[in-house]
């Protein structure tokens, strides 16, 4: 492919990208550079992935995109704008409410970004001749330094993507492609001394700028991690029952993003503030319906109860107390363990020493019983 020929194949992918309503698309070369690598391993090697033990199996080839394809010549790195209509934090103030993150009050966004690429795919495969294969988060891909070496934005001090144009409100996707497409010019970094993101964290889940533990981390907790909340973390989770938006809420480019209302994401109603008492009532049946097309579906009915459970214990609210009951004998150990934490926080004095002389003499799981016992 000559030169004009590489220049009008990345023009007509790059417009029916845009076509297809992607907010920004750029290009990269299929190679990241070696300190990516060593920034992964690092990573690792210090355990901050927590439970995220599917990293480290296919970390060689995480490190590169043509480690994983050697095939693969350019990586088009698509971005879909969510910024959300209202102030996003404004359910931390109201105890009562589930609060869940912004990117999860739609449609489960690996499917929205999924089913573009793939007509992007089948564009570039028709019309270009091109190889391709298609990455949403779900294959050994790392989507954030490639959208930097492709000019869409760069990782700030929270080690997310954010952007000048978008703010930090956007999901990612790529397109690999045999394709050797001109490159658009890598994004620096445009935080200087701004440290509102570390700051704003509730859990302290940075141990240096440009680092994360995942394992303080509230959307690690309530997401990836699969065992009983941390005692020591419970208490900041507040009222969040899936992830968090508090770094990314925080950052000052936010402020100047130049997509408008018209470009955002709707949200569900039924997702923006829940009533956390209703949410307690659903059984799995009900979880289902309730989160169909959400990403909040995937970590399970199991998990939602304890997540929901915790946010239960902080907001306070005595009156939650007969939301938490029935939950004390549920199947799962982990929700009966956070129901006892919640249980404790919520019922007065007496009823919770008459429970927890109950519940330690009938427990047969420790876990649970060190939630009695404490």
């Amino acid at each position: 492919m000559g030169t004009l020929d590489r220049t009008e194949a990345k023009r007509r992918l790059t417009a029916e990208a845009l076509r297809l309503g992607f907010d920004a698309v750029g290009i990269a070369p299929a190679a990241l550079p070696a300190e990516i690598g060593r920034r992964l391993s690092f990573f690792l090697a210090e355990g901050r992935h927590g439970e995220m033990d599917w990293l480290e199996p296919r970390a060689e080839r995480r490190a590169s995109p043509d480690a994983l394809w050697p095939a693969a010549r350019s990586a088009v790195v698509v971005a879909q704008n969510y910024t959300p209509a209202e102030p996003p934090l404004d359910n931390l103030a109201r105890p009562r409410v589930g609060n869940i993150s912004v990117y999860a009050r739609n449609r489960d966004y690996h499917e929205l970004i999924k089913g573009r690429l793939k007509h992007l795919a089948q564009f570039a495969a028709s019309r270009l001749g091109a190889a391709v294969k298609v990455f949403v988060d779900t294959a050994p891909v790392m989507e954030k330094p490639l959208a930097q070496a492709a000019g869409l934005g760069w990782q700030g001090k929270h080690t997310n993507l954010l952007s000048r144009r978008l703010g930090n409100w956007f999901f990612l996707g790529v397109l690999l492609t045999d394709l050797d497409l001109p490159p658009d010019r890598p994004e620096g970094e445009h935080c200087g001394s701004c440290r509102a993101c570390l700051d704003a964290c509730p859990t302290a889940a940075f141990p240096a700028p440009f680092q994360l533990d995942a394992r303080r981390c509230i959307s690690y907790l309530t997401i990836e991690h699969r065992g009983p909340i941390p005692p020591e973390f419970r208490p900041a989770l507040g009222n969040r029952i899936f992830g968090c938006d508090d770094c990314l809420a925080a950052c000052p480019w936010n402020r100047f993003a130049q997509l408008g209302r018209e470009a955002r994401l709707a949200a569900r109603d039924d997702l923006v503030a829940p009533p956390l008492v209703e949410l307690a009532a659903l059984d799995e049946a009900g979880f289902r319906r309730r989160f169909a097309g959400s990403a909040v579906k995937r970590i399970g009915h199991v998990r939602f109860l304890r997540n929901v459970l915790i946010a239960l214990g902080n907001s306070g609210d005595p009156g939650a107390v007969a939301a938490v009951r029935p939950l004390l004998d549920h199947h799962a150990a982990l929700v009966r363990g956070a129901a006892a934490w919640a249980f404790r926080r919520l019922a007065g004095a007496g009823l919770a020493a008459k429970q927890r002389r109950r519940r330690i003499a009938l427990e047969r799981d420790p876990v649970v019983r060190a939630e009695w016992e404490a």
